[in-house]
């Protein structure tokens, strides 16, 4: 008997063995969480009809826009999870849901730009207004995120232009809410089209990029519109450390404060700012506030602003090497985008630099991209160059959705 036992323990070993290897040499993607497990709840704000739709976008400025208009539209606040920091998170965004269309709608998100009051936030239409919610009365299914640090999640300090939590936030937001439609039974069409402007151009970027290279989320991306976002970071910085003038300095305020929370470094706002403007900060951003209000308690002189050794580091290739690591690490520079992509930036661009586009959009193009196109606006700022880019990207969404 035990020389029988002898080769079936060796076969058993060997078995272990092998079976020890594959588990350890395969690589499995993590699981990601479902559309069910991220949803949270709906709650319905009302239904708008079309024509207050169109007196809305009339007295917002959009009025080129009004024959696009054909749908009364179901709108919810829409509440649902997504990760910061490895834990799942409340946050909060939009849905508005376009009625009696003659065909199932194309699912759409949009992403706003940077937002500084609460007040101001997605979910808090109609007293609340960005734009995007007329995507919805031109036939799309449109989500539009909050982001981190805004709506629901208010008690966060936002991570401005982090890339990871800025993908998550949509995918998460798109997949809890194609749950929600099955449950309701609203049908949707195959097609998912991403849109944003300023900070939501670098998010609507970030997301596009995840999608297009983690298939476990299940999405597939149609197209992609992104305006002026600042998806060239180190180009960015480089540029703020050269000019005399930064006509935004309250984006310089919210992306240090927030890499500084994100990132854990937990630094004393002195180490980037002089006084007065170091504790002035964090009542400026206390979301009460708005842009203007905090760019005029500011400097708009990048010398003034930074502390002597915090500047001067910025020009330094040895200086703040964390800020420009995270900088490069929250970029685009080892990605093409797969998807039919519009890239729209105004040439006389104060906040956002023009020159962030154009470098992107020539590393896609040495990179070997087919599907990326770039529209200048000419004479275009931040401020008056998305109404351009959505004259351009609108019908070319509406064209692609078959």
């Amino acid at each position: 008997m035990k020389t029988l036992l002898y080769p079936l323990r060796w076969l058993l070993l060997i078995s272990l063995f092998v079976s020890s290897c594959r588990r350890t040499t395969e690589d499995p993607q993590p699981t990601q969480p479902s559309g069910q497990d991220l949803f949270v709840a709906a709650q319905s704000i009302g239904t708008v009809p079309k024509l207050q739709l169109q007196t809305f976008a009339a007295l917002a400025g959009f009025g080129a826009f009004v024959p696009q208009l054909k749908y009364d539209a179901a709108y919810y606040k829409f509440l649902y999870k997504t990760t910061y920091k490895g834990q799942l998170i409340q946050v909060s965004g939009l849905l508005g849901v376009p009625l009696n269309t003659p065909v199932p709608p194309a699912l759409l998100s949009a992403q706003h730009g940077t937002m500084f009051r609460q007040a101001d936030a997605p979910s808090n239409f109609p007293s609340a207004f960005t734009g995007f919610e007329l995507f919805a009365s031109a036939g799309f299914v449109t989500v539009i995120p909050d982001f981190i640090g805004l709506g629901a999640s208010s008690n966060v300090v936002q991570p401005y232009f982090d890339k990871a939590t800025s993908a998550s936030t949509v995918v998460d937001m798109l997949k809890a809410a194609k749950y929600f439609l099955q449950q309701q039974n609203i049908a949707t069409n195959k097609n998912l089209f991403l849109v944003g402007y300023s900070e939501g151009g670098y998010v609507t970027m970030a997301a596009q990029q995840e999608i297009e290279t983690n298939s476990v989320h299940q999405l597939t991306l149609t197209a992609a519109a992104a305006g002026a976002g600042g998806y060239d970071l180190p180009g960015m910085l480089s540029g703020i450390a050269t000019t005399p003038t930064y006509a935004t300095p309250s984006f310089l305020a919210l992306l240090l404060q927030g890499y500084n929370t994100t990132y854990g470094w937990n630094r004393p706002l002195t180490d980037f700012f002089q006084a007065p403007y170091a504790t002035r900060i964090p009542a400026l951003l206390d979301g009460t506030k708005d842009r203007a209000t905090i760019d005029a308690q500011l400097t708009t002189s990048p010398v003034a602003l930074f502390t002597p050794t915090f500047y001067t580091a910025l020009g330094s290739a040895s200086g703040e090497l964390a800020l420009k690591q995270q900088l490069a690490d929250n970029s685009f520079a080892n990605w093409v985008p797969r998807s039919p992509t519009r890239l729209y930036h105004g040439t006389a661009d104060e906040s956002v630099f023009y020159q962030t586009s154009a470098s992107t959009y020539a590393r896609f193009q040495a990179a070997g991209a087919t599907n990326v196109s770039f529209i200048s606006i000419p004479n275009g700022t931040h401020a008056t160059s998305i109404l351009p880019m959505m004259a351009d990207a609108l019908p070319w969404i509406q064209s692609l959705d078959k």
